[in-house]
């Protein structure tokens, strides 16, 4: 294409924002809450929620969704894990939408709101506001800042004090981390991993208004929400509630029993603890074992300090699994278990991570029984290198 063309090309396009960013409603035209239901994936599982608008006499159908990001972003996989990559809001056609959750099975139910012309154009030209390539980019936060909450937003500026949601500040009696995990049922391994990730932070106790960070809450906080009309009434914020598609009934994969991380652990569990009263019997403390044991934690330890220190999530700080999961583990383990060790030096370390296990027992949140299961692991191998300090060991090295 010369540059003339690709002039051309450009002014067509921006003309045809400006147009679009112009154009005002008809009075046939209705503003809708779409909520889809959970997918197969981990990164669907918690659903997801659009705005549509939709005005037959401008042969208008178009959805916004706060969920996107590029996988060409320079340094993607570091931004995505310091939570740093910029997540964008895009518009599609109603029908590639609906296409996409028809292809995934993923229900997909429409709330169409009840506002007035007025509102109907204040909400479009909000979101119109927020397409332009300077607003387009926001901070995807998990718990506080996603594709639920931008939706929920928006609707907030648009409507500003008409809007009233009675149910906002009535505490759900739930946490971020217990609405979360009603998601991952049948993912023990995603479930585990997440919340052994997340810290004191997703322990927090929500109202219905940060409930909203789920879109079925979304769905349903709306649903009980009402709106002044311009006479001055308040009438239900949603006219009508219908499902466009209902996803047919599968039978979701589960994880085989032996495989579930809680069996798994207590497997493992059982036979560290039953090698460690053999060797204590035995008066033979193998160091190797504490070496693999405790580097392994060490390793963990440091990745989940840096995804507190490191990166930008906001949930994953001021994490208790990090007293047994302790980062010092590596490489202090080598500096208890070298040959030059002593029974005093052995003592202190062991002594001083049984504290922390403990502790970090008591204070953990991670579901499943993984947290107790574990921790004892390490407790017996800290118990019994206590009490057999002066009994001849195994070296590593």
């Amino acid at each position: 294409m010369t540059s003339a063309g690709r002039l051309l090309v450009l002014l067509i396009g921006l003309l045809s924002a400006s147009l679009t960013h112009a154009q005002t409603l008809s009075p046939n035209a209705r503003i809708s809450l779409l909520t889809a239901g959970s997918g197969e994936e981990l990164y669907s599982v918690f659903g997801h929620t659009a705005i549509r608008v939709y005005d037959p006499a401008l042969n208008l159908d178009r959805t916004y969704g706060w969920g996107g990001f590029r996988f060409t972003e320079d340094n993607f996989y570091v931004k995505f894990l310091r939570g740093t990559l910029p997540y964008y809001i895009d518009a599609y056609d109603m029908y590639l939408f609906m296409y996409a959750y028809q292809q995934e099975n993923r229900t997909v139910r429409e709330q169409v709101l009840n506002l007035s012309a007025t509102q109907r154009q204040r909400v479009y030209q909000v979101l119109e506001t927020n397409m332009l390539p300077e607003n387009r980019t926001y901070q995807y936060k998990f718990f506080y800042d996603n594709c639920a909450t931008r939706p929920r937003d928006k609707l907030v500026e648009a409507c500003g004090d008409s809007l009233l949601i009675p149910s906002a500040p009535v505490m759900t009696g739930k946490s971020y981390r217990d609405w979360m995990n009603d998601y991952l049922g049948d993912k023990p391994w995603a479930k585990l991993g997440m919340n052994m990730a997340i810290g004191h932070p997703a322990d927090e106790q929500t109202d219905g208004w940060h409930a909203m960070y789920l879109p079925n809450n979304v769905h349903d906080q709306l649903a009980r929400a009402t709106i002044r009309q311009p006479n001055g009434a308040m009438q239900p914020f949603v006219s009508s509630d219908n499902a466009l598609f209902q996803a047919s009934t599968t039978f979701r994969q589960q994880v085989p029993i032996i495989f579930d991380p809680t069996v798994v652990f207590a497997v493992l569990g059982l036979v560290i603890v039953f090698a460690t009263i053999r060797q204590y019997q035995r008066g033979h403390i193998s160091r190797r074992l504490d070496l693999w044991l405790f580097g392994v934690v060490g390793f963990w330890g440091w990745f989940l300090l840096l995804l507190w220190v490191g990166t930008d999530h906001g949930v994953t700080a001021w994490n208790p699994t990090l007293l047994y999961l302790a980062p010092y583990h590596l490489p202090l383990i080598f500096w208890a278990t070298n040959r030059n060790s002593t029974s005093g030096r052995r003592s202190l370390y062991f002594g001083i991570t049984a504290l922390l296990i403990v502790a970090g027992m008591l204070l953990s949140k991670v579901p499943g029984g993984v947290d107790v299961l574990f921790p004892i692991t390490l407790l017996v191998r800290c118990i019994a290198n206590l009490r057999s300090p002066s009994r001849e060991v195994v070296r590593a090295m």
